[in-house]
């Protein structure tokens, strides 16, 4: 079991690192490409296509090659395609190559995050205790490493090529000891039920689909930060791009240290009451940050902000896969929904950006926020179909 649980781990830290060492250099790619905030917007479409096309059907891939087989070549995927981003934007200064990377970067990234969830999800239930919040802190502390590198190689003007190809090496290197000791998924085998029919009966339940619209409003928070933090706390708060990046840092330091902690507070006070706390500390520490008065309060507003999404979307996964034989389809119907507004929010705010400015287009986001507040009770534990009960998964 502990070979497993590192394993996984491993995978959940690669995740982190990879996205964050992008989005924490995404002013350097900017200025290598003289982009304006709705041309950032637009490149990151590039992420948002090749993601939520992939996510789509990354529920009937894991199903038919198993989460291992999944994890192990869209992880890799998304390595190499984060060193491409560096060479075409700082290489080459190609704005179609960048879009391109990019699009393999979100591909690779948006089947890794299902598959991965899946391989979780069966561990959890393994070990019979709630350890999505902490494997979801794992990708947290991954962010933070590479929020950290990231503020350094701005620091020292390290060019993105030779930043993203370095961290690339290291990602990889974690997939590849990570996954040996993945186990077997559970399957749908004696359920009477295909994998095309249990995706299409995902789509139809009301729960699964209101899960995914709890998790919308969420994740566009967390993916608004990830995208725009960094460039916000420059443009917005005349603070130069090291310290642009030393605030994404704390953004994901306050959401690593909530979900380290989380799987206590879960036992204390349950699904629904941790995701209204959630939004109501995600929506506070939004509105404070694009009406502070200053970068000290912005930065208290990043801790509130960074506390609030770190829950939503452990919970939400673990309430998808309540039903271990069902848990696949609805894993990937709620990533669906959910990346939806994570990948495809943040660029469409560029878009907003240009007309009203930044710090004000992320202020929007906290309408979405405000519904999944009352969208909470959907995460409540769900009854087990009979014949369903789980049992550990076996090498």
């Amino acid at each position: 079991m502990l070979p497993w649980r590192n394993g996984v781990l491993a995978l959940y830290l690669a995740s982190g690192l990879s996205l964050s060492t992008l989005v924490s250099r995404l002013p350097a790619v900017r200025d290598a490409l003289g982009l304006s905030h709705g041309e950032v917007g637009l490149l990151l479409l590039c992420m948002t296509a090749g993601s939520f096309a992939s996510v789509s059907v990354s529920g009937a891939v894991v199903m038919r090659l198993g989460s291992k087989r999944t994890l192990r070549f869209a992880a890799s995927l998304t390595a190499i395609a984060l060193a491409m981003v560096g060479v075409a934007a700082a290489g080459f200064n190609s704005l179609a190559a960048t879009g391109v990377a990019l699009v393999l970067f979100g591909v690779g990234n948006a089947v890794w995050n299902v598959s991965s969830n899946v391989q979780g999800a069966a561990m959890e239930r393994a070990l019979g205790v709630p350890i999505m919040p902490v494997l979801h802190g794992f990708f947290s502390v991954g962010t933070v490493l590479g929020a950290a590198a990231g503020a350094l190689g701005a620091a020292l003007h390290l060019p993105i090529s030779w930043h993203f190809a370095i961290l690339s090496v290291v990602v990889l290197a974690l997939i590849v000891t990570g996954t040996r000791a993945f186990r077997a998924d559970p399957s749908n085998q004696g359920s009477g039920h295909s994998n095309s029919s249990l995706l299409a009966d995902a789509w139809r339940e009301p729960r699964t689909l209101v899960l995914g619209a709890l998790v919308l409003g969420m994740a566009l928070a967390e993916g608004a930060a990830g995208d725009w933090v960094a460039l916000a706390l420059a443009d917005g708060y005349d603070a130069i791009n090291s310290v642009g990046a030393v605030g994404y840092g704390v953004f994901v330091t306050a959401m690593t240290l909530a979900r380290l902690g989380g799987g206590q507070i879960l036992k204390r006070l349950g699904r629904v009451l941790v995701l209204r706390l959630s939004a109501a500390s995600t929506l506070a520490g939004l509105l404070l940050f694009v009406f502070g008065p200053s970068i000290h309060t912005a930065f208290a507003a990043l801790v509130l902000w960074g506390l609030g999404v770190a829950m939503c979307f452990p919970v939400a996964m673990s309430a998808a896969s309540d039903d271990p034989m069902r848990a696949v389809a609805r894993v990937s119907v709620v990533s669906t929904i959910g990346y939806g507004a994570f990948l495809g929010g943040p660029p469409l705010l560029g878009l907003l950006a240009d007309k009203i400015g930044l710090l004000h287009a992320l202020g929007y986001v906290g309408i979405l926020v405000a519904i999944s507040f009352f969208l909470a009770p959907a995460a409540a534990e769900a009854k087990k179909d009979p014949g369903t009960t789980p049992t550990p998964s076996t090498p």
